[in-house]
């Protein structure tokens, strides 16, 4: 059973790593300079893609940053140093731009990828804490991060210096993307799965092709309209114009103010006129919100508002499945 004083110590202990950490990152907020402007620049002028690199613990936060990188505009994608020494060093050539992160700027492992880019003339970011390092001092733009102790009292497990070096690649990965107007669209493109890709799909990615849809003319007898909103498995049946514009829809709302006579009537006596639609290029979110706020299931899709032909429809359930809630 812990002691409160434990538990006391444990609090103590993670709030000073917190501090530790965000004031480091305040000093590297005010450190940015001239070099990072000089890798951002490096990065948009590249050909090919960003080649990012470390060893250990570096070798995560490569890993992270290149995955950011690569998911907001701009190709990237990690190579481990002692990899790259043994055949893959063939994956970085004149085109590319190479990130590479250490702590020390001494990482022995990176040696090879340095000699490299210097051989190829590719060009070359360091990142590290000392200003006159072999990877700084290779490097053609060198970016020194502010010195912060380390989050633990004995000074020597990568915290702090990690934190500030992730952060570092968010900011490279953010500039890049600002500058290149990247937009919740096109980070769809790189990210179609998950919750966010959920939150950004479309409404034409989730919605029925024309050739699935419920539909019948004004004229169509309310016999038939039953048999195609059956059929069709909507719980509705569009009803359109002679020239296939959508006019109305009849739901179950619609037939049981009908039911006097209901067999008798034709499709645009017992239809609701200017049925609510949406459009395929809005987000499926918005289509969520609409079902919600007037209690219903489904939505037909026009592309030009009231008066055009039905190009879809979004049920509800299409966007649970999804994960779009």
């Amino acid at each position: 059973m812990l002691k409160r004083m434990d538990k006391d110590a444990f609090l103590s202990a993670g709030r000073r790593v917190v501090a530790r950490e965000a004031h480091a990152l305040d000093l590297l907020a005010d450190a940015l300079d001239e070099s990072f402007v000089a890798a951002v620049e490096t990065m948009l002028e590249a050909d090919g893609r960003i080649i990012v690199s470390g060893m250990g613990k570096s070798g995560h936060i490569a890993r992270k940053i290149a995955a950011t990188l690569a998911s907001t505009g701009t190709p990237a994608h990690f190579v481990h140093p002692a990899e790259a020494s043994h055949g893959d060093l063939g994956m970085l050539s004149r085109g590319d731009v190479a990130l590479v992160l250490s702590n020390s700027g001494e990482t022995p492992e990176l040696a090879d990828i340095i000699a490299h880019t210097r051989r190829f003339s590719i060009p070359l970011i360091g990142v590290a804490s000392r200003a006159g390092s072999t990877l700084l001092a290779q490097s053609d733009v060198a970016i020194v991060l502010p010195p912060a102790e380390e989050a633990c009292d004995q000074g020597i497990v990568p915290t702090t210096s990690t934190t500030m070096t992730l952060a570092l690649g968010d900011a490279l990965a953010v500039a890049l993307m600002e500058h290149r107007r990247f937009t919740p669209a096109d980070f769809r493109e790189f990210h179609p799965g998950g919750k966010l890709g959920a939150r950004l799909a479309k409404v034409g990615d989730l919605m029925h092709p024309a050739d699935e849809l419920p539909l019948v003319t004004r004229d169509t007898p309310m016999t038939e309209a039953l048999l195609e909103m059956s059929q069709k498995g909507f719980g509705v049946v569009g009803v359109t114009e002679a020239d296939g514009a959508l006019a109305g829809i009849v739901t179950d709302g619609d037939l049981r103010r009908h039911m006097d006579g209901l067999l008798e009537r034709r499709a645009g006596e017992v239809m609701t006129g200017s049925p609510l639609t949406i459009a395929p290029d809005q987000l499926a979110e918005e289509a969520v919100a609409l079902m919600n706020r007037y209690k219903i299931t489904c939505l037909f899709v026009t592309g030009a508002g009231d008066g055009s032909p039905a190009e879809g429809l979004i049920h509800i359930h299409d966007c649970l499945r999804a994960g779009v809630v």
